[in-house]
C-alpha cells in the first residue's frame, strides 16, 4: 500500500525536491541569506513534508478502505474523486445494459434454434417411415445411412443448445448400460451394415445412476466416431471393466485409422477436426466436444487412447457415487 501511495504522489515528491534544490541555490548565491542556517531550514522543510505525507497517507488509505469495504460515502471523497466515481458508474451502467441486451438476444436465438430443431423432428420422423418402405433393400440401406447422418447433426445442434441448461434438463435414475448401448447400436445399424462393421458387446449388464438421455447422447457421439473412422469389415467392441478404485469404466474400442499423437491433446476441443477429419467433409469437430462437456456436467470423465492404423479406445468413467446425488442428498 505504501509503495502504491508513493507512486501515486510521485509528482508531489519531485516538486518538493525541486523546491529544496532551488532554495539551497538561493541560499548559496544570495549574500542576504548568509546568516540563515541552511541545515535548519532543510531539516524543518523535510520534517514538515514528511508529516504532511503521513497525514495524506492515513487519509487516503481510509478513503480507499471505505470504498472497497462498504457503500461509497461521498463525504469522504474529494471533488475529483466524486467526478471519477460518477464517470465509472455511468460506464458500468452502459456496459450492464449492453450485456443484458446481448443476453436477451442470445436467449432469443437459443429459443429459435430449439424451435427449429423441434420443427425438423416431424419431417425427419416422416422420412424415416417412408425410407422403411423403399425397395430394393440396398437402396434403402444407403438412404438410411444418410438419414442417420442428418439425424446426428440435428441431434448435436439440439444438445448443444441445451448444454448450458443441462442441470434443469436432466433426471437422475438407475440406468442399465446394456439398454442404452443397444439402442445406439440399433440406430446405427444401416451405417454399420453398409461398412460391414460388426459390434461385439460384453459385460454391459451394469447399472449406473445418471441421466439416460444425456448418457445416450454421449455414447452416440463416441460410437458414431468409431463407425465413421473404422475400416470396412472390421469390428467395434463395447465392454465394461473396473479400475483399482472401483469406478465402472465403459470402453468403446474400434480398429480403424486411429488418431495421430499430435492430435490427441486437442480432440475434445470445439470444432477441432484433426488431421484425419480434414480429409472428409463430414467431420464437424463438435461430437467429441459436446460429449466431453456433457460428461463433465454429469460427473463423468472421458479419455481416449489411440494408435495410428490400429484404432482408438474411448473410456467413460462413472463415479462411485454421482456428485449430483451427493449435492442433493438423493
Amino acid at each position: 500500500m505504501i509503495g502504491l501511495f508513493l507512486k501515486e504522489r510521485r509528482a508531489w515528491i519531485l516538486f518538493f525536491l525541486f523546491l529544496q534544490v532551488w532554495l539551497n541555490v538561493l541560499f548559496f548565491i544570495d549574500n542576504g541569506l548568509s546568516n540563515v542556517s541552511i541545515l535548519y531550514v532543510n531539516i524543518m522543510n523535510f520534517l514538515l513534508f514528511f508529516l504532511f505525507m503521513i497525514w495524506r497517507y492515513a487519509r487516503e488509505t481510509k478513503q480507499l478502505k471505505a470504498i472497497c469495504e462498504q457503500p461509497i460515502n461521498e463525504e469522504l471523497l474529494s471533488p475529483f474523486q466524486r467526478k471519477y466515481i460518477a464517470h465509472f458508474q455511468k460506464q458500468y451502467r452502459e456496459l450492464e445494459e449492453a450485456f443484458h441486451q446481448m443476453k436477451i438476444e442470445m436467449l432469443e436465438q437459443q429459443d429459435e434454434m430449439l424451435a427449429w430443431v423441434h420443427e425438423m423432428k416431424s419431417p425427419m420422423t416422416a422420412m424415416k417411415l417412408i425410407v422403411e418402405q423403399v425397395e430394393p433393400y440396398a437402396l434403402r440401406e444407403k438412404i438410411e445411412k444418410e438419414w442417420v447422418r442428418l439425424y446426428l447433426l440435428l441431434d448435436q445442434k439440439l444438445h448443444e443448445t441445451r448444454l448450458s441448461t443441462i442441470e434443469k434438463d436432466n433426471r437422475l435414475e438407475k440406468v442399465c448400460l446394456e439398454t442404452v448401448v443397444h439402442q445406439q447400436i440399433k440406430d446405427f445399424r444401416s451405417w454399420c451394415m453398409e461398412k460391414g462393421i460388426g459390434v461385439e458387446t460384453k459385460n454391459l449388464k451394469q447399472t449406473v445412476t445418471t441421466d439416460a438421455k444425456w448418457l445416450g447422447f454421449i455414447i452416440r457421439q463416441i460410437f458414431s466416431n468409431a463407425v465413421k473412422y473404422s475400416h470396412e469389415n472390421s469390428e467395434i467392441h463395447i465392454f465394461t471393466t473396473r479400475d483399482q478404485e472401483g469406478h465402472l469404466l465403459l470402453h468403446i474400442q474400434d480398429f480403424g485409422v486411429g488418431i495421430r499423437a499430435e492430435d490427441m491433446p486437442r480432440i475434445f476441443q470445439r470444432s477441432y477436426t484433426g488431421t484425419i477429419g480434414r480429409e472428409t467433409a463430414a467431420a464437424t469437430g463438435m461430437g467429441l466436444y459436446l460429449a466431453k462437456e456433457s460428461a463433465e456436467k454429469l460427473g463423468l470423465a472421458i479419455h481416449a487412447e489411440s494408435q495410428v492404423g490400429a484404432g482408438t479406445t474411448f473410456t467413460i468413467r462413472f463415479p462411485i457415487e454421482n456428485r449430483y446425488i451427493q449435492s442433493y442428498g438423493m
